[in-house]
């Protein structure tokens, strides 16, 4: 017999990979679906073997969230479904190139699916989840949120997105009880990589994690009622101390008068302009 539903869980970029995980380890949760991405055969094969191997009703919608016909229809079914109690917005593009070898044109779309998709499927979805007092939103993000050295800085900038306004979801929502989550996970096995350009080949295995076990972190992650989790980090004090440093230097990011070390005083005759100090 089919457990009673939790509700609905609409994720985005749902046709393979993380999205592809994330339906099957939902639906085993009970939670029916939604499952949106381009490949309308991708979705239909995942949510048979969704619904075969659970039971759980799953509902696809094909839609490129980088059209905004398509992602207008998606936050038209978000706001419209008070089923849906949980957003995975999985969806998103990558690129491997650095700034100078890149085209500004496809740094530009994956800025709308990565960053201005997600957003407006936050808003769709957060004051219906407001109004009931209870939602998710789980935002998959990168850890190169935190390492925008690391490969394209535009795809590391457009992650440190989704982080900060994850930040700033929790600090707006929590009180209502919606829950928000970021999963910043390292190199995972999964299409993302060929389709930004690169390949898992020229990785170490020792640095590429299975998408199965990406998920299952993120999703232990959330049962531990993490805001921020990094499945491939050992030490949980190493995130702590880094988010320790950063609420240290809130209270001084403004301030009525500049830092003694930028005074005229402190800065020696000799020093080159544009320098950095040693």
């Amino acid at each position: 017999m089919t457990q009673s539903s939790k509700g609905t869980a609409l994720i985005t970029g749902a046709s393979s990979g993380i999205g592809a995980i994330y339906a099957d380890r939902l639906a085993r949760r009970g939670y029916d679906l939604v499952l949106v991405a381009r490949s309308q055969d991708g979705l239909t094969n995942v949510a048979a073997e969704v619904t075969r191997g659970t039971g759980r009703r799953a509902t696809t919608l094909r839609a490129d969230l980088g059209a905004r016909e398509d992602l207008l229809k998606i936050e038209g079914f978000l706001r419209s479904d008070p089923s849906i109690n949980m957003l995975v917005n999985n969806a998103g593009v990558g690129a491997v190139q650095p700034l100078l070898v890149s085209d500004v044109e496809d740094m530009e779309r994956m800025i709308r699916i990565n960053v201005t998709a997600l957003t407006r499927l936050v808003y769709a979805a957060a004051p219906s989840f407001v109004a009931r007092e209870q939602g998710t939103i789980i935002n998959v993000a990168s850890a190169l949120a935190l390492a925008p050295e690391i490969l394209n800085g535009v795809y590391g900038a457009t992650k440190a997105f989704v982080l900060a306004l994850t930040f700033s979801l929790h600090k707006e929502l929590a009180e209502k009880n919606v829950r928000v989550q970021a999963v910043l996970p390292g190199a995972v096995e999964t299409p993302f990589w060929e389709s930004a350009g690169g390949s898992l080949e020229h990785l170490p295995d020792s640095i590429v994690m299975k998408a199965d076990d990406a998920v299952d972190a993120a999703l232990a992650g959330l049962d531990m009622g993490e805001l921020v989790t990094l499945p491939s980090v050992p030490d949980a004090d190493d995130w702590n101390a880094y988010e320790a440093a950063r609420q240290k230097l809130i209270p001084n990011l403004s301030r009525n008068i500049p830092a003694p070390r930028y005074c005229p005083a402190a800065i020696p005759q000799d020093a080159t302009p544009g320098a950095f100090p040693a």
